[in-house]
């Protein structure tokens, strides 16, 4: 069964740091770009960040852009979401699905998907 085991979260004072982590399962990691999401409670999910599938290329929104840094590691079949200087607003579950157009096109229908890890900013 294919599918992705995001870990990393956790509860971490404004202007810390944490590093998500999401590890392919029953399939190929180099086949696909990868977006990580967010979802916080009682708001849409959030697009946050993308890598290519050789990782040569990256993209941010507006909101993480310069504080969150995404890489991977497909010999480990695994990708990166390294967060600094965390905000409150950045509480959300987040978790990464494959983009199997690519960074620069909707997600298909059957993108695979992990289940989560909660990431809590709060004092």
């Amino acid at each position: 069964q294919s599918r992705f085991v995001d870990s990393g979260g956790g509860v971490v004072q404004p202007g810390g740091s944490l590093r998500l982590s999401c590890v392919a399962s029953g399939f190929a990691l180099d086949h696909y770009a990868i977006r990580w999401f967010r979802q916080a409670p009682g708001k849409e999910r959030e697009a946050v960040s993308c890598i290519s599938l050789n990782g040569f290329r990256t993209f941010y929104e507006a909101a993480v852009k310069g504080r969150f840094t995404i890489s991977r590691d497909n010999a480990k079949n695994t990708v990166y979401l390294q967060m600094n200087n965390l905000k409150p607003e950045d509480t959300a579950v987040y978790y990464c699905t494959t983009q199997s157009r690519g960074c620069t096109n909707p997600p298909a229908q059957n993108e695979i998907r992990g289940q989560g890890t909660q990431v809590i900013v709060s004092a």
